[in-house]
């Protein structure tokens, strides 16, 4: 049955103002790798010009959207390199065989995001054989010879989205009861994510009535699994824990399917445009932002470098790699224009298309 309620207090999770400390990690990182010569020098081989950019999904949005993008204008701006991009379509044989394709076209460094972060250790075992270094980017791989990893705290990300979803669902006082739609467990990242939720959740007084690693970070998955889940346990749903925007979409779908109003708390992770209007309407509690311009462009200077046999050094040191994590930001309806505007990810225009006026102007967006 349909519950009601008052309308929704908005509530504004703490560390919202952290845009600064990815800027402080970036910088520091900076500083560590020292300049790099954009032309290629006399007596270089073909692969000391070529990079590969193998990314793992299609699905998730920001893939497409901005790391490859930003990555591809970083590297053009350091000099005549080339970049050989492929995208696995969350299939990591076939990401194993792009990665293979790339070395036999005389990549000279690898940017590897894996798809399994177990599966991709024999990627990175063909690389060093071949004297080609590998950059973990966003996602640790599970072994092998890594030359850096840069990406986020990851463990933090899931505390955020804790934290807010745990004050999220308490204000609401419409019960104890939460889902908790964790991301895929191929995904080194997603395993962070869930510890990190954990640590806040275990202690919040909050009934976890079921957890579900979705496949793939596939959104269908999820909605398919909260809708059964909604069969089972019905109003006693107060609040979804969600690990990403895709799958917090998912879980939104199925909510509405089901004729659940008004919604209960939601979460994700990554800013994505649809998830910062879901925001906007209500539709979803949080998100998390993640600066991926510094991510990315940090990527391709370590990549360049490693072209030039020059050696890295980072502010940290993870399983043996020199390593950059750079802070994820918690987002509410009250830190859009402070975050993901003011940094440039997303613009109004963006954000406000018709459809979405009335509530950006509610929002004081605009």
């Amino acid at each position: 049955m349909p519950r009601t309620r008052p309308d929704r207090p908005r509530r504004r999770p703490s560390g919202h103002r952290a845009l600064a400390a990815a800027s402080g990690v970036l910088l520091a990182a900076a500083m560590m790798l020292s300049a790099c010569s954009g032309t290629p020098g006399p007596g270089r081989t073909p692969g000391d010009d070529t990079i590969a950019l193998l990314l793992p999904d299609a699905k998730t949005a920001r893939y497409e959207t901005f790391d490859r993008p930003m990555f591809e204008a970083r590297v053009a701006d350091l000099g005549e390199y080339e970049v050989l991009y492929a995208n696995a379509d969350q299939d990591a044989a076939k990401q194993q065989q792009q990665a293979e394709s790339a070395l036999a076209a005389g990549a000279g460094v690898l940017v590897l995001d894996p798809v399994d972060a177990n599966a991709a250790v024999s990627i990175v075992s063909s690389a060093n054989a071949k004297g080609v270094p590998v950059i973990s980017y966003d996602r640790l791989v599970a072994g092998g010879d890594l030359a850096y990893y840069i990406s986020f705290d990851n463990e933090k990300v899931g505390v955020l989205q804790a934290t807010a979803f745990v004050e999220g669902v308490q204000a609401e006082d419409e019960g104890s009861g939460i889902l908790m739609v964790n991301g895929s467990p191929t995904d080194s990242n997603a395993a962070l994510f869930k510890q990190g939720a954990h640590s806040i959740i275990d202690d919040s007084g909050l009934r976890v009535l079921a957890e579900y690693d979705t496949p793939g970070w596939n959104p269908e998955k999820a909605q398919e699994w909260v809708s059964g889940q909604i069969a089972q346990h019905g109003d006693a749903i107060a609040g979804v824990y969600a690990a990403n925007d895709a799958t917090a979409g998912g879980a939104v779908a199925a909510l509405r399917v089901a004729n659940v109003d008004p919604l209960p708390i939601v979460t994700g992770q990554d800013a994505e445009l649809s998830a910062i209007q879901r925001i906007l309407t209500g539709d979803q509690y949080m998100t998390v932002y993640k600066a991926i311009k510094p991510q990315a462009e940090l990527a391709a200077e370590v990549a360049v470098k490693l072209l030039h046999g020059e050696k890295v050094t980072a502010p940290l040191e993870i399983q043996g790699t020199p390593a950059t994590l750079l802070d994820p930001v918690a987002v509410t309806i009250d830190d859009i224009m402070d975050t993901v505007v003011a940094d440039g990810f997303w613009s109004v225009d963006d954000i406000c298309t018709p459809a979405y006026a009335d509530a950006c102007e509610a929002a004081g967006i605009g």
